[in-house]
């Protein structure tokens, strides 16, 4: 039994699965940059001479019609939920591979990228933020499932960490470009931002040619061949030729399996059986981000500061994201060291409920003073630190770890529909309750956000099992068997003894035949 876990090689030498997955990754960096700075553009003088009115009763001297802020921010989403029904469609080509997915949205985002950056129609603008949320469904989708898919067992939730963390780099970027950018006078004062995300989908455009196709979804596709060949060139030489051939016959054993029990990836079956408990927890886990109200400081996080009263709304988002990043840095430590996934989701969500809730009873306490206002900001601090670096990072292995490999792309494609959905909710009502011309909440609109925090830790405690350390095709047996959240840490599975046993008969069925030959020559 101790040869089952020296496949679980140290960090430095899956060195070159790291690099690839980090090049993959770049896909969510630009989700990340794109609503960092068009949050930015909502309190940028040079945005609003274009896109917004004058108002000298207001703190910058312009304002921006409620209806063009919901279009301008709720679009995004629009065009994501249109995009994983393409990413559903085009997953099941014989082609239709992450990498091809991956190349797909780099076109389309080039597309809606360039019509925002040549316009000064708000309906442009709409049209750009639609394509660019499509890109960003098959970015975020086929991303996320190649991550999981080709990262070591022991290091699938640090590459998925890093897969989270990109958002928080990508919008403390676009951070960093909108506040030197905001003093150019005219429109260039967000053009030159919004350039700038040109920058990610060419690296992805050039890195995708020079990527090996997931081994999974090549097994998939009924090609073991080049499965073989690209699980090699992941591994890098991190395993022996034994453990190499362990790992890729518990893939083959998985995926036959799967494909013996089924005819093919529809939608009825992502809600049958075993898969739909998959289901339930992938979805519920993406949602959980929404639910969080952290889309809501994404999109309106500069424009919320500067209604908050803050000073510089532009370095304090600066300083936010800035925290958050390192907060996900030392999150991902823990993960890789100490902590599973139901203690950070957990211990996330936590600090999630106890942020909202202080920085809401400060905004109600005393509204519009500058006492609320450091409160807001030091309680947006902490949650960016506490809840982005554990729950939010995290989220992101789990939801692409938990579906199977056969439905992945398309349970996967369910989950975002689902999340940008309500998403696109949030970003719609939202100019409702913070905008000075509608309910003008302020802060204490965090009431809302600490209370569904509340609902999603309820759901995370009953419903989210332990998966750490665990391949994806013992994660298959595990709800295969439905074991219960409380067991799926301690059971012992199969699969992987069976394939160390397969592997091993074979090393000595070949160890006799050499002796045979050895002998006919003697």
């Amino acid at each position: 039994m101790a040869s089952l876990n020296t496949r679980d090689t140290p960090f430095r030498r899956n060195m070159r699965c790291m690099l690839i997955c980090t090049m993959m990754s770049l896909a969510n960096a630009q989700y990340g940059y794109d609503t960092a700075t068009i949050a930015a553009f909502q309190a940028m003088v040079g945005f609003l001479e274009v896109f917004g009115y004058r108002d000298a009763t207001l703190k910058a001297g312009w304002g921006i019609d409620p209806t063009a802020q919901q279009l301008i921010t709720s679009f995004l989403n629009i065009g994501a939920m249109i995009g994983v029904l393409f990413t559903t469609h085009f997953s099941k080509w014989k082609y239709g591979g992450r990498r091809e997915g991956i190349w797909v949205g780099t076109v389309i985002a080039f597309v809606g990228v360039a019509v925002q950056l040549g316009t000064d129609k708000i309906a442009a603008v709409v049209v750009g933020r639609a394509l660019v949320g499509i890109a960003n469904a098959f970015y975020i989708t086929f991303a996320n499932a190649y991550i999981s898919e080709v990262a070591p067992r022991h290091l699938r939730g640090v590459f998925g960490g890093v897969f989270g963390i990109m958002p928080a780099i990508g919008s403390t970027i676009g951070t960093v470009t909108v506040y030197f950018s905001k003093s150019v006078e005219g429109r260039l004062c967000y053009q030159i931002p919004l350039a700038c995300l040109f920058f990610f989908p060419a690296v992805l455009a050039v890195a995708v040619f020079f990527i090996p196709e997931s081994p999974r979804w090549l097994l998939v596709k009924g090609r073991p061949q080049e499965a073989e060949i690209a699980l090699r060139t992941l591994r890098g030489g991190s395993l022996s030729e034994e453990l190499l051939q362990e790992e890729f016959v518990e893939m083959v054993n998985g995926i036959e399996l799967e494909k013996a029990t089924a005819v093919g990836a529809t939608w009825r079956e992502v809600f049958e059986g075993p898969n739909l408990r998959r289901t339930i927890i992938t979805v519920g886990v993406y949602c959980s981000r929404v639910a969080s109200g952290l889309w809501v400081f994404i999109a309106y996080g500069t424009y919320f500061f500067q209604q908050a009263g803050v000073a510089d709304p532009f370095a304090m988002s600066m300083y936010n994201f800035a925290a958050g990043v390192a907060g996900t840095v030392f999150a991902i430590w823990c993960s890789y060291q100490y902590l599973g996934r139901r203690p950070m989701v957990l211990f996330g969500t936590v600090g999630a409920i106890i942020s909202m809730f202080a920085a809401a009873l400060g905004g109600t306490i005393a509204p519009g003073s500058p006492g609320a206002a450091k409160n807001f900001m030091a309680w947006n601090v902490i949650y960016s630190v506490v809840y982005g670096g554990f729950a939010a990072t995290i989220a992101w292995p789990i939801t692409a770890e938990i579906p199977s490999s056969r439905l992945r792309v398309l349970t996967l494609s369910i989950a975002t529909g689902i999340d940008y959905v309500l998403a696109w909710l949030t970003s719609f009502c939202s100019p409702y309750f913070i905008n000075p011309k509608a309910l003008n909440w302020g802060m204490k609109y965090c009431w809302l956000w600490a209370g569904s925090n509340v609902v999603a830790l309820v759901f995370f405690y009953y419903w989210l099992p332990e998966v750490k350390g665990r391949s994806l095709e013992e994660i298959d047996e595990l709800f295969i068997k439905k074991v219960s959240v409380r067991d799926f840490a301690k059971y012992e599975c199969e699969c992987t003894k069976q394939a160390h046993e397969i592997v091993t008969q074979k090393k000595s069925e070949a160890v006799v035949m050499q002796t045979e030959v050895g002998n006919e020559k003697d």
